[in-house]
């Protein structure tokens, strides 16, 4: 405890101002989420106290991000509308998948593969980042102008059609799970038909407007029809917001821009009383826990949301650690990644259990930590704890705010976590990929498949389909460059220094083939060529190893069916200097012995050549 308030004047300062900093934000991922300003709040209070607690990363501030807010708002919005549109009814659903992702976290931490997250490559994060700030920006165009297609009722009538479909589909799939059967008991079916109102069928085509207009494409849909319904009030106050923020900052860095223009722009809607459209009201009070997510647990119904949790559990942590390492750049320390994980587990767990959104450790807000004068845990806890104390007393002033404003303050948002220094090195990466007469770079490539396919697809496979074509990528060019530098393909082989002595009566009956790299899966093409290189007039193959530190099970079947052809030519095989690894792998599926026996296998070429001398005698 010492310790952790070794330097409390400096913590106070950086933690309250950092939960200053993170109230505008925390109320506009929570309203851009699907679960209202409070959500937002929440996550931002137990995140940001229970990471800092249990986190490894002494400066950091944490709470909902970006990244975190695009994918839980795709998240939220197929639970919701997989629930007939009712919050409600979906809300443990989803705080469960949050839930999960926590404890997937934290499990993460604990199996120690916080070490591993910087081997995610740079194309792919980059593509994702570019992806979320479009998102964000695209989908909050129209509640900048005041436009909700719930709300535009000669867009809701077209669906409703489609709505009363699905209200009779219901219908017949809780008669079917009733065991009755409609074709004989079609009156059953008429009865309940019957008690379907015209408000049931006005919530399912709103709910369908919804989504037909959610997501990028969605807005894209709707935009023409925005246009023409524009509320001029909400796109100035949209405007202004986004003006000050820009604006304020040429001013002074001091002060948080995006909390000057969210007291501006609401002190302006508020003293002219302007008509304009608040955020959701931000209930009152201390949080209390949502004990539904586990009285209605039901595993049929997450089973279909666990790979999204994963990425949600791996989104954070990649999250987290970037801004550890900056954290660790600036205050010249060093971050311990798993306990950051376990950390930020935790505290996305009890965020979920108190209706919050899932968050991971946010830049902004940890280098103005750090900056003023944040140097332990406790900055980060009293962050949490300055952000409840404004619920608290300042939480019916905030319900006021106007959505328009925090629609400004995502746009700003959207506009700043794009990845402009990726961008702009596209024009001068190496165009090493050819896509029929155009050459391009593969990273170029990468980037560009995950920006598209997470802006207009999904965020969680975009990710999953950019890592497997990285990997496809880095094992085609590591291939490449191992066959290359084995000399696989080469018959004339450059001799070893060693090998200058050896006898020139037996070169026709004796062929020497170096391994000088790794044989795995990328180099195997080559290396069946082998056989082919091999003279008639060979009667022994020396095969050279101690340069091949790695052979992988690829590497290894490869090998077998070389050594197979050779024995049934009557070809004797001689291993020189096998090292440990690959001697493990040989023994282990029985090429030694069974093929290569212990007396074929040298440690030294010196030795091999001692046996050649005496066994092979030149036929000429």
């Amino acid at each position: 405890m010492k310790n952790l308030f070794s330097n409390l004047k400096g913590d106070l300062f950086g933690g309250i101002t950092a939960g200053i900093v993170a109230l505008p934000l925390a109320l506009a991922f929570g309203v851009s989420s699907g679960l209202g300003p409070s959500a937002g709040l929440y996550g931002a209070i137990f995140i940001a106290f229970f990471a800092s607690l249990f986190g490894g990363t002494d400066t950091q501030i944490s709470g909902p991000t970006a990244p975190m807010t695009a994918v839980s708002m795709v998240v939220i919005a197929s639970i919701i509308a997989a629930n007939d549109g009712d919050v409600n009814q979906a809300l443990p659903i989803i705080l469960t998948v949050f839930l999960l992702a926590g404890i997937l976290q934290v499990g993460l931490g604990l199996l120690g593969f916080g070490k591993y997250i910087r081997y995610i490559p740079y194309p792919v994060v980059s593509g994702f980042m570019t992806a979320i700030g479009v998102i964000i920006l695209v989908t909050q165009i129209l509640p900048s102008i005041g436009y909700y297609s719930k709300e535009d009722f000669s867009y809701v009538d077209k669906f409703k059609p489609q709505a009363e479909e699905i209200i009779l589909e219901n219908i017949l799939k809780d008669e079917a799970g009733e065991g009755i059967l409609v074709l004989e008991n079609f009156k059953e079916t008429i009865k309940r038909a019957n008690k379907i109102t015209q408000e049931d069928i006005l919530k399912e085509a709103k709910t369908l407007a919804g989504k037909e207009s959610s997501g990028v494409l969605g807005t894209f849909i709707v935009l023409p029809r925005a246009i023409k319904n524009i509320s001029f009030l909400e796109l100035a106050l949209a405007i202004g917001t986004i003006l000050i923020i820009y604006g304020f900052k040429r001013i002074t860095t001091a002060i948080p821009s995006t909390l000057i223009a969210l007291v501006v722009m609401t002190g302006i809607a508020l003293i002219f009383n302007l008509n304009y459209r608040p955020i959701e009201e931000i209930p009152t009070g201390i949080p209390m826990p949502n004990f539904e997510i586990f009285s209605s647990f039901n595993l049929k119904t997450i089973k279909p949301y666990i790979f999204t949790a994963f990425t949600l559990s791996l989104l954070g942590a990649i999250d987290s650690l970037l801004t550890s390492v900056v954290a660790d750049n600036m205050t010249k320390t060093k971050h311990k990644p798993d306990k950051e994980l376990v950390g930020q587990g935790l505290g996305n767990t009890i965020a979920a259990i108190f209706g919050g959104i899932p968050g991971a450790g946010a830049t902004i807000r940890t280098v103005i930590n750090i900056k003023s004068g944040g140097k332990t845990k406790l900055s980060g806890m009293i962050a949490g704890i300055m952000l409840l104390f404004i619920l608290l007393v300042l939480g019916p002033i905030a319900s006021k705010i106007p959505a328009a404003v925090l629609a400004g303050v995502l746009i700003t948002v959207g506009i700043g976590v794009m990845d402009y220094k990726g961008l702009k090195a596209i024009p001068s990466l190496p165009k090493d990929v050819k896509l029929g007469p155009v050459k391009i770079s593969s990273e170029v490539v990468i980037m560009l498949v995950v920006l598209l396919l997470s802006t207009f697809w999904d965020l969680v496979y975009a990710v999953g389909i950019g890592l497997v074509i990285a990997s496809l990528i880095f094992m085609k060019k590591i291939g490449e460059v191992t066959a290359k530098r084995s000399d696989v393909v080469t018959l004339k082989e450059e001799a070893w220094d060693d090998e200058i002595d050896f006898p020139e009566s037996l070169k026709e009956e004796v062929f020497i083939k170096h391994i000088n790299g790794p044989l795995f899966f990328g180099s195997t093409n080559d290396f069946q060529q082998l056989a082919k290189q091999i003279p008639n007039t060979a009667e022994t193959v020396i095969i050279r190893m101690g340069k091949m530190p790695y052979i992988d099970q690829s590497g290894l079947f490869t090998l077998e069916d070389i050594l197979i052809d050779l024995d049934k030519n009557g070809v004797k095989v001689l291993f020189v200097d096998v090292l440990e690894q690959p001697t493990y792998m040989l023994e282990r599926i029985g090429i030694i012995p069974d093929l290569i026996p212990k007396e074929n296998i040298f440690k030294t070429f010196s030795s091999c050549l001692e046996w050649v001398k005496e066994n092979v005698k030149n036929v000429i």
